[in-house]
């Protein structure tokens, strides 16, 4: 229907100054103005852009790198991360190995999953990447910082922003995530975490009090190395369906 451009009768006397005839026009121009507004508002066509960061550090040895690399790359190949990829239209994908504070290693650089085909590229590039530390400590923070660079160069705007940051430890070298986030861009984007705990529990604590951050923030426990192809199956779900479904336990 046609916005219609006749002012309303007003009565002739109001108890504002301004409240007369050119009031009464503004209103309409901003009213039949409106539509034009939301219709030049740029449209969101990517669901999720996610950085995954991967633990690289001395706590982690040879076989245990390796289960994570292979877990991630399982996780993007299951059937039903695929369905869930291809439920919300595809994502963007970027994974790095993390130890030291200048220690960041590109293991996927960007890439659009929409279905089983693009999903097994990026996992057959996951399982050939090679490890680059093995005697670093945990610089949490500084992994954190250079995730927040990753998603920055995201090759388009997605509705939803996630840094997955996985690990078995806190922060013991450098500034930790609260330095992060106060040094880092981190608008609009929410941080979760990949404890992998074993028998010591301290690290969920940690990841639960300084690490997670934003709306919709969880954890997902690995309960070993050996879970984590699980563990990240289920945090991927987690993250690809948004919060309603994160907030499933």
């Amino acid at each position: 229907m046609p916005c219609r451009s006749r002012l309303p009768d007003l009565p002739r006397r109001t108890p504002f100054p301004f409240a007369g005839r050119r009031f009464g026009a503004a209103l309409v121009f901003g009213l039949c103005g409106l539509p034009a507004l939301l219709t030049a508002a740029p449209a969101v066509s990517c669901s999720l852009s996610l950085v995954l960061a991967m633990d690289g550090s001395a706590s982690v040895d040879a076989r245990e790198h390796d289960l994570q690399l292979n877990g991630m790359a399982d996780a993007l190949e299951d059937p039903e991360v695929i369905g869930a990829i291809e439920a919300v239209g595809g994502i963007w994908v970027t994974s790095f190995e993390w130890s030291g504070r200048y220690k960041q290693l590109l293991q996927l650089d960007w890439q659009h999953l929409a279905d089983a085909q693009s999903a097994e590229r990026a996992s057959a590039t996951l399982r050939g990447a090679a490890r680059g530390f093995t005697e670093f400590p945990t610089a949490l923070g500084y992994a954190l910082g250079y995730a927040s660079v990753r998603m920055r160069k995201a090759p388009e705007p997605c509705a939803r922003k996630v840094i997955d940051v996985a690990g078995d430890g806190i922060n013991n070298e450098g500034f930790g995530p609260q330095s992060a986030y106060r040094a880092f861009d981190f608008t609009d984007i929410t941080v979760n975490g990949l404890v992998v705990a074993g028998e010591d529990t301290a690290a969920i604590d940690y990841y639960r009090d300084s690490v997670i951050k934003g709306p919709g923030a969880f954890i997902e426990v690995a309960d070993s190395y050996d879970d984590y192809a699980r563990a990240m199956k289920r945090k991927l779900l987690r993250e690809i369906f948004g919060s309603g479904y994160a907030a499933l336990r």
